[in-house]
């Protein structure tokens, strides 16, 4: 067996894993060492770059691991949900194949069991991850507008993405309608910056960017971290974390490309595989001290997933609106109904993401099976009325933590080197489907409100399950939580798990800008601590 030793090893390269690497990095004299099951996806390897695109991304850059089959993705039995997991495994992780869209957490989604009644307050708040929040979009390159009343501690931004004819109609059917909307916050540059150039369409954003103009970590982060010296190893999949005799993590044990294994020895561990990964290394990192899976005595490494369940309204102009051009979730937002209003008959509340049109094969496809498109002589005018007419609202729904909805390793469905799998067991709560059909009965009358007719609206959508988290949540009591407030677990102290499955509650927006401010308030305290944590 080959052994290999830093001084931080991080376990993960995508959003949390690779702001991680850049900030622990830059601590003088320390050695930090990336796993990453994946391998690097060059940028003359995306779908944009050839005619048939659409078709790709139902297949190799499909976003369901179950769909796509690469070597480095493990099996996902989510069959006992009515959302289906998505996610990527490769260098920047989920972050190649998502769509941008990158609005921070509000204040108020720190404390639901203080303001609401229901979840639990995080042990911190908003403010202490203000400064890594701009930190973070300083380094990922963030479009937006400042001056947003819903979310009003911005500073700087670069111009937001253009809404277009579609966006615009949108944005009046809010103000006519008395509701607050703004540009999107999106991960995409508008202009050069970052040695990265601007938007140029080339098509949406959640099959690849090779332009290089939508911040996925490999393109920011990564680039950075390696000039710091940061290094990291390819297509090594992580079969389980080490204790030495003390209780404290001594490494890993990993398999390259070729199945050989590998030691690798480290100080301090950083974990930062998603929310589906994570528990699923941690339960598979069996050992006499820790029987039911790693830093799991408190029972709760798998349990309370959260996946924001999504409602969808989609709507036909009878105006050419060009609405396929531009980044497709990344238009404007709603935030209308984020906070709680008990006359709603729920608590918490949602966004509504505004998307663009559908491109063309995923227009035809669509409408035939809807009926709005017949094969025959009248296929092309049916085809022609439908695209680039159309207007989508997702509704984003926070679901609140439950002990029922968890991740489980799956020993019959074992991954290229047989490693289990992971099963998903997730329902909606009541709550949840009262979230849903308000937001569905919003959303069609601003469809409505804008001169479209609505054509679909229904909840939850099947593949949306990219947003994973709480199943290794933060907390400050040993008994109902597997990471104190700095990510550091409570049952193995030089162990730390970065990525949104420590998040307590999961709001209403996307995870990926809040993972990673939380990130870096993390490695600032792993840096505090080196001392003790060396010992």
């Amino acid at each position: 067996m080959v052994s290999e030793s830093a001084d931080i090893l991080i376990i993960g390269s995508g959003a949390s894993g690779a702001a991680a690497a850049w900030r622990l990095s830059r601590i003088p004299g320390i050695s930090v060492v990336c796993l990453e099951q994946g391998r690097h996806v060059l940028p003359g390897e995306y779908p944009t770059n050839s005619a048939d695109w659409e078709l790709r991304r139902q297949d190799s850059f499909h976003i369901s691991p179950n769909v796509r089959r690469r070597p480095a993705d493990y099996p996902i039995d989510d069959k006992e949900s009515p959302i289906a997991i998505a996610n990527f495994n490769g260098v920047g992780g989920g972050t190649v194949l998502y769509s941008g869209h990158f609005p921070r957490f509000h204040p108020s989604d720190f404390r639901c069991r203080s303001l609401d009644g229901v979840g639990e307050d995080w042990p911190l708040d908003y403010r202490a991850l203000e400064p890594y929040f701009q930190e973070n979009e300083k380094m990922m390159g963030v479009a937006g507008l400042v001056g947003d009343p819903a979310n009003p501690s911005y500073i700087e931004l670069q111009p937001p993405v253009p809404l277009g004819a579609g966006g615009l109609r949108i944005a009046e059917a809010f103000n006519s309608l008395g509701w607050h909307w703004w540009p999107s916050y999106s991960a995409i540059n508008t202009r050069e910056s970052g040695g990265r150039g601007a938007c140029i369409n080339l098509g949406p954003c959640n099959t690849g960017c090779s332009q290089g103009a939508k911040a996925s970590v490999d393109v920011t982060y990564w680039p950075e971290a390696y000039r710091q010296g940061a290094r990291l190893l390819t297509e090594s999949r992580v079969l389980e974390i080490t204790l030495n005799a003390q209780g404290k993590a001594n490494g890993v044990l990993y398999q390259d490309a070729a199945g050989s294994m590998h030691r690798f020895s480290a100080r301090v561990v950083v974990v930062a595989c998603n929310g589906i990964g994570t528990p699923r290394l941690l339960l598979n990192s069996k050992s006499p001290a820790f029987p039911d899976g790693l830093a799991n005595e408190s029972g709760l490494v798998g349990r309370n997933l959260m996946l924001h369940p999504l409602g969808y309204v989609e709507g036909v102009f009878e105006e050419d609106l060009q609405s396929s051009i531009g980044p497709q979730g990344c238009c404007l937002f709603s935030q209308q109904f984020y906070e709680t209003d008990p006359a709603r008959g729920f608590v918490r509340g949602y966004t509504m993401q505004i998307l663009r049109g559908a491109p063309a094969l995923e227009t035809a496809l669509a409408g035939f099976l809807k009926r709005q498109i017949n094969l025959g002589p009248s296929f092309h005018g049916d085809f022609r009325r439908l695209f680039n007419h159309t207007m989508g609202i997702a509704v984003i729904g926070e679901d609140l933590p439950e002990l029922t909805n968890r991740v489980e390793l799956d020993p019959e469905r074992l991954d290229t080197w047989g490693m289990p799998g992971a099963k998903v067991y997730y329902q909606l709560s009541p709550n949840t489907r009262r979230m849903l059909a308000h937001g569905l009965d919003r959303s069609r009358e601003v469809i409505e409100a804008a001169g479209g007719k609505v054509v679909a609206s229904f909840a939850p959508v099947r593949n949306t399950g990219w947003h994973l988290m709480g199943t290794a949540r933060m907390g400050l009591r040993r008994r109902d939580s597997v990471v104190n407030e700095f990510g550091q677990a409570h049952d193995v102290p030089n162990l730390f798990i970065v990525d949104s499955s420590i998040f307590v509650t999961g709001a209403g927006v996307n995870p990926v800008p809040t993972a990673q401010a939380l990130t870096l308030y993390i490695c600032d305290h792993i840096e505090r601590k080196l001392g003790e944590l060396f010992c």
